[in-house]
């Protein structure tokens, strides 16, 4: 059995980057699912994922996403998702890989940290300031333990994905679905 750590967070945090580097540090097998390319396959009627109107959409795709993650997992790999999985939506996520436990962090630096990175993206298809404050403020607005919170520390890349790690071996992030929460079908 594998593993599946969600790198979270709001556009602009250092999800990417730090999803990339965990994935290509593991020793063994690796499969870095990239949250991101489910929305892609969408071909008509796609909402923009961040308005409310989307919410029985990012069901489905975030359901589809976890599923994916989740047969890496029981496949043998050490799985690193990368997606925006809001504690709203961690339940929903956790339940559709079909595991007991999945590590989960939250990469949260300042609100200027995100719209910045997110303004100066090269070759990345979100570059929305509004959607990125929004999605800021829920992330920031959530009732979350602090162990599965960064903050923005000024960390280099390599440092922060030696914290992450070091919270992965502490079990300091691993999360367990509620008790009654399973699979469950696309609304």
């Amino acid at each position: 059995m594998g593993s599946l750590l969600v790198v979270s967070g709001p556009p602009g945090a250092g999800k990417s980057t730090v999803a990339r580097l965990l994935a290509d540090r593991s020793s063994g097998r690796s499969a870095l699912v990239e949250g991101d390319a489910f929305f892609t396959f969408l071909a008509r009627g796609a909402v923009d994922p961040w308005l409310s109107e989307a919410n029985d959409q990012n069901i489905v795709v975030t359901q589809a996403a976890a599923r994916a993650a989740g047969a890496f997992a029981e496949g043998g790999f050490t799985t690193v998702y990368d997606g925006v999985v809001g504690p709203w939506f961690l339940p929903t996520f956790a339940a559709a890989t079909g595991l007991d436990r999945l590590d989960y962090v939250v990469l949260l630096p300042s609100l200027e940290t995100c719209l910045r990175r997110v303004a100066t993206r090269r070759n990345h298809g979100f570059t929305d300031a509004e959607a990125t404050s929004t999605m800021h403020a829920k992330f920031a607005a959530a009732n979350l333990e602090g162990r599965h919170v960064i903050p923005d520390v000024g960390e280099v890349v390599e440092a922060l994905a030696a914290r992450i790690t070091a919270g992965q071996r502490r079990s300091d992030l691993a999360y367990r679905p509620p008790p009654g929460i399973r699979r469950q079908p696309a609304p």
